[in-house]
């Protein structure tokens, strides 16, 4: 149960800090990145060929975002956060995962433009994406982490 406290704990604290800043700490990422291995021993995960497919489900995935962030349609700090919950997810969880975040990323953005609207403020909002990142994530590890004692 601590590596679940330990990634919800840094969820939440990116989320916030994306709220708050407009971006996420490299080291938040790293902290989540690094302890997806101990959660593959944690959860008995062999070196062949499980962790070698979830790296390379991650690699892809991350690859996928960095060309995103190139064309400017999502922050740094969100593609580093995407891959490193890719460190985590296996592919069929992560693919609901990523799905799940495009609908709350979606809200988000209509409300800011709501907002901005409401304010008659002519300047394009900056979506804070780490909050529909962690709110995604948290809610597709919410069954198998917190519903494994049924």
């Amino acid at each position: 149960m601590i590596l679940p406290a330990a990634l919800l704990c840094l969820l939440v604290a990116a989320g916030i800090e994306d709220v708050r800043r407009r971006e996420i700490a490299n080291w938040k990422n790293g902290a989540i990145a690094l302890l997806a291995p101990v959660w593959w021993w944690a959860t008995g995960m062999t070196p062949w060929p499980d962790m070698a497919i979830q790296f390379g489900i991650a690699a892809a995935i991350f690859a996928i975002f960095v060309g995103l962030w190139v064309l400017n349609l999502i922050g740094g700090g969100d593609v580093k956060l995407i891959g490193a919950l890719a460190l985590w997810v296996p592919l069929a969880p992560m693919i609901s995962m990523l799905i799940l975040m495009s609908v709350i990323g979606g809200v988000i953005a209509a409300l800011l433009l709501i907002e901005r609207k409401w304010r008659r403020d002519p300047a394009a909002p900056q979506v804070p994406y780490g909050v529909a990142i962690a709110c995604s994530a948290l809610l597709t590890f919410h069954e198998p982490l917190l519903n494994h004692f049924r």
